[in-house]
């Protein structure tokens, strides 16, 4: 289970619809499933089907954690067109064990953000808890 604040909660929508219509994507950051911190990044590719991150970029946030003694608890992106469950690249491309996936959907009448754990290729969600 992911814990994550309501402000960092808020932080990804707010994320997700700054960067519409290309998909938004960051980091969290934690330690023990409860999240304490948002790393905004660029969408190298600018796509709203699929997104990259700079290498140089995920390195710095990377190094980030850990000065903050925090490990990466999830990567997050947008789907700004389809709901919050992972595609097929999403499937393909989850290559870091032990890390969420979170998901937020922009494709309805209101925000969806749902956390997936993805190994192998097979997909289990995750409950996620939003604190205040």
């Amino acid at each position: 289970m992911l814990t994550i604040p309501r402000a960092i909660h808020d932080d990804l929508i707010a994320h997700a619809r700054a960067d519409f219509p290309v998909e938004a994507c960051g980091m969290l950051g934690g330690v023990d499933g409860a999240v304490s911190a948002i790393f905004r990044m660029a969408n190298t590719d600018q796509s709203n089907e699929h997104f990259m991150m700079d290498p140089k970029e995920q390195f710095a946030v990377v190094k980030e954690l850990r000065n903050r003694g925090l490990g990466m608890l999830a990567i997050y992106h947008s789907h700004p067109e389809s709901p919050a469950r992972p595609s097929e690249e999403d499937i393909r491309l989850a290559l870091t064990p032990g890390v969420s996936c979170v998901i937020v959907s922009l494709a309805g009448a209101e925000p969806d953000v749902k956390a997936f754990r993805i190994a192998d290729g097979v997909v289990e969600p995750e409950p996620i808890e939003i604190v205040e």
